[in-house]
């Protein structure tokens, strides 16, 4: 099973605390977060895009290729792409020169994304919003597989056999399709015969696996080899040298976070409570010592009936940075070889 890590580049969420430096600062770290990343084995390092102020990530092809020039050997991310309000042949460009500057370690997740900023930003209507991605993702999948591409849609000019450069290192240049909680989406993804990234990021992570379950069965009823059906997991968390410290480091970073979306969603705060059921052996969230997310991770790939890859987003904008650079290492030294070298049992 592959560990890694994922990352919206977080600011702190207070715009007062941020000052003309900041996201110079914030890029510095980034960078230093993935060599780090690199030097302690980590499988994979993903960059999640995002339209908003707290976030240093509106272009994460971008920060990858620098990333990949500091780098040797781990794989490089988005997480994800938001596709509907992209152009998939930018996309494959971008992510085809990423794939050449890091010898072969470039994929791409695609989604529809979790929030909208984007769909404003560059012209889209939101109506359209799964209509674009289903389009997009057939277009992207074309590119994928032809460097000469006739294509016709309804949201962009037709392509009349115009090539499409350059091509990658990686062929195909691997494409992956992330998806929150939505049937259809899993179903897309096992049609397609699409690797899957599932976000899992509150509640208990078993109450995933019918929809897991969906995946698998559109896999094979499609004709693709049920050997090679893919399930890999994004999920929320911070390691540290003991349950406690990890606990309490991470807390105010997760509340500040889920009172600021909740505002624009209409979700309650989270209280303490409801953050230590969802750190405990039955929640999502993967915080605690090395020992304590490793057994998390074997418990979750039992859960979901095999697991390919877990990856943390351990960046929530309001950790220290030395704290932040020791969760990285004891989730590459500790939680990586744990996983690796034990039974899964329940």
């Amino acid at each position: 099973m592959q560990i890694g890590i994922d990352t919206f580049v977080s600011n702190p969420f207070d715009a007062a605390q941020r000052g003309p430096n900041t996201d110079f600062d914030r890029v510095q770290r980034l960078l230093q977060e993935v060599e780090l990343a690199d030097q302690v084995g980590l499988d994979v390092f993903a960059i999640g895009e995002h339209h908003r102020p707290e976030f240093v990530a509106s272009a994460p092809a971008v920060l990858l290729a620098a990333a990949a020039a500091r780098t040797s050997n781990i794989r490089l991310s988005s997480a994800v792409t938001v596709l509907s309000s992209d152009d998939p042949i930018r996309v494959f460009q971008q992510f085809a020169t990423l794939d050449l500057i890091s010898k072969g370690r470039a994929e791409i997740i695609v989604g529809r994304g979790s929030f909208i900023e984007s769909f404003p930003l560059f012209g889209h209507d939101l109506s359209e919003y799964d209509s674009l991605f289903a389009e997009k993702l057939h277009l992207l999948l074309k590119v994928q597989s032809e460097t000469e591409v006739h294509w016709t849609g309804n949201h962009r000019a037709p392509l009349t056999g115009q090539g499409v450069y350059p091509r990658p290192y990686q062929n195909p240049l691997p494409i992956r399709l992330g998806v929150g909680g939505t049937p259809a989406s899993f179903l897309r993804a096992g049609t397609l015969g699409l690797p899957l990234t599932v976000a899992i990021i509150g509640g208990e992570a078993a109450r995933f696996r019918p929809m897991v379950d969906l995946y698998r069965r559109a896999w094979s009823k499609a004709g693709h080899d049920p050997s090679k059906a893919d399930v890999a997991i994004h999920t929320l968390g911070f390691i540290a040298e003991t349950d406690e410290l990890a606990a309490e480091t991470y807390y105010p970073s997760y509340s500040a976070m889920i009172a600021r979306i909740g505002k624009e969603r209409g979700w309650p705060p989270a209280t303490r409570a409801q953050y230590d059921a969802v750190i405990g052996p039955a929640g999502s969230l993967m915080v605690g010592s090395p020992d304590t997310v490793a057994a998390k991770i074997r418990r979750l790939d039992a859960q979901l009936g095999g697991i390919s890859r877990v990856t943390v987003l351990l960046d929530s904008g309001t950790i220290d940075p030395p704290l932040m650079f020791k969760g990285i290492e004891l989730l590459g030294t500790g939680v990586r070889p744990n996983v690796q070298s034990n039974v899964v049992t329940l």
